[in-house]
């Protein structure tokens, strides 16, 4: 655990930007192309990525998760847009996360890459709140399989659906805190949470209807 130790010991070195600072570095990377600004910026958010990391602490291979999620940041950085006035850090997590989930699923710990038992304020995980009503679907639900396709249908998703349901739903994330970086009402963020469900049920129907047959 030395190379974890020494990866801890940096981030505490970290600084927290300030919202002048931030948007000074994003204007210098996207409209100048300013590397030593994109260095800054991915330094900066490291600790979203090691904040991410903490359920696969215990693993031997920490230190591979932590690399895959750094990648899944420095992509966040290159695709992210400031003038659509959603926080870089809910921006970044879902690819963050994607990363670690997708290295994790290739290393046989498919256990570990679960998004289904994520909770949420309510006491009903996300999975209880995309499946239908009944037994048939309620066991459906218990599978791995349908745990991948629930991914799969998140990614296709409008970004700020996406991305509550990513930190609302599964990372139990604020929704007064969630709504004031998305610039929207609470009850706008809520209403966002039932549409991007329902939408999650419409593109799983026709899966869950070949799985039933």
């Amino acid at each position: 655990m030395e190379q974890l130790e020494q990866y801890i010991h940096e981030l505490n070195k970290i600084k927290l930007l300030t919202s002048d600072r931030e948007a000074e570095l994003w204007k210098a990377f996207k409209e100048k192309g300013d590397t030593a600004a994109r260095k800054e910026l991915i330094q900066s958010y490291q600790p979203l990525v090691f904040k991410q990391a903490l359920p696969y602490r215990f693993m031997d291979n920490i230190m591979d998760v932590l690399q895959e999620g750094t990648v899944g940041l420095i992509e966040a950085v290159e695709s992210y847009e400031p003038s659509r006035g959603v926080a870089f850090s809910l921006f970044a997590v879902h690819r963050i996360r994607g990363r670690m989930l997708n290295f994790l699923k290739k290393e046989g710990r498919s256990d570990l890459a679960c998004i289904d038992g994520a909770v949420d304020d309510d006491g009903f995980s996300l999975k209880e709140q995309i499946a239908d009503p009944c037994a048939s679907v309620s066991e459906m639900a218990e599978s791995h399989e349908l745990s991948a396709r629930v991914r799969e249908a998140l990614l296709r998703l409008p970004q700020k659906e996406r991305i509550v349901l990513e930190e609302v739903c599964i990372g139990s994330a604020d929704v007064g805190m969630t709504a004031e970086q998305l610039q929207v009402s609470e009850s706008h963020i809520y209403r966002l949470q039932k549409t991007g469900i329902r939408r999650i049920r419409g593109m799983m129907s026709r899966f869950m209807q070949h799985w039933k047959s």
